[in-house]
């Protein structure tokens, strides 16, 4: 008999519908005593009729997943849970009310990041356009960080933002950090590679580095109450969490 593992705590998750990176970084991440189960929400491009169209059927999408029964659900997309600095927590109660379970978005796990790894000065690292890496910064700001430098490439949609190669993304953070000073680099956005990049930045720019997939990874585990050691991945889940 083949012997299959199907994990001893489930989560449930809420990405965007252009996504195709983020649930393969996440499963790498979690140990296999975590099952995850996702669905998807509509979600292409940056625009900030698009980003928040993506909350439309929050509901319809949550009690999908809620059917399941996981233990907790969350909402992983940067660029939404961090649009205004009171957002991820009606997400969070949405989630709740709509199926009665634990919820949590991508913009907790940040901050809760940042919270154990003391950090107060960032270097922030975006694919984004414009608008969006300035709404993250302001973001960040209300909650009592300072952005000491960073760099954002420009880019629209999730699907353009996977073929961004490793290398370049660990070029971009290089040259972001050329002349700053900083506690600790974000490398931000679910819909890029960025996760096998995190323990050579970490020794190359002499600071913690979070992702946006890391850090949900890292948050859920510790808010399912699983204990694993997960390696390979940076500083951050060296970290006992919130």
């Amino acid at each position: 008999m083949t012997r299959i593992t199907y994990g001893v705590a489930r989560l449930g998750v809420l990405v965007p519908s252009g996504n195709n990176v983020a649930e393969t970084e996440l499963r790498a991440m979690l140990p296999d005593s975590v099952t995850m189960l996702s669905t998807r929400l509509a979600l292409r491009g940056s625009s900030e009729a698009e980003l928040l169209a993506m909350l439309a059927d929050l509901e319809g999408a949550a009690r999908l997943l809620g059917d399941a029964e996981p233990d907790a659900i969350a909402f992983h997309c940067t660029a939404v849970s961090t649009f205004a600095p009171h957002l991820a927590g009606e997400i969070r109660d949405r989630i709740t009310a709509a199926t009665g379970r634990p919820a949590l978005a991508t913009a907790d796990a940040i901050l809760a990041a940042f919270r154990v790894l003391n950090t107060r000065r960032v270097l922030l690292v975006t694919p984004y356009i414009e608008p969006v890496h300035q709404r993250e910064i302001a973001f960040l700001s209300a909650h009592g960080l300072t952005m000491t430098g960073g760099s954002w490439l420009g880019i629209d949609t999730n699907t353009e933002m996977a073929h961004i190669t490793p290398d370049a993304i660990a070029a971009q953070a290089r040259a972001a950090a050329s002349d700053v000073s900083a506690d600790a680099c974000f490398v931000s956005c679910t819909a890029i590679r960025s996760a096998g990049l995190i323990q050579d930045l970490e020794a190359s720019l002499g600071m913690p580095v979070i992702t946006s997939n890391q850090v949900l990874a890292w948050y859920a585990l510790r808010r399912l109450g699983v204990e694993q050691p997960v390696t390979g991945f940076g500083r951050l889940f060296r970290e006992a969490g919130p």
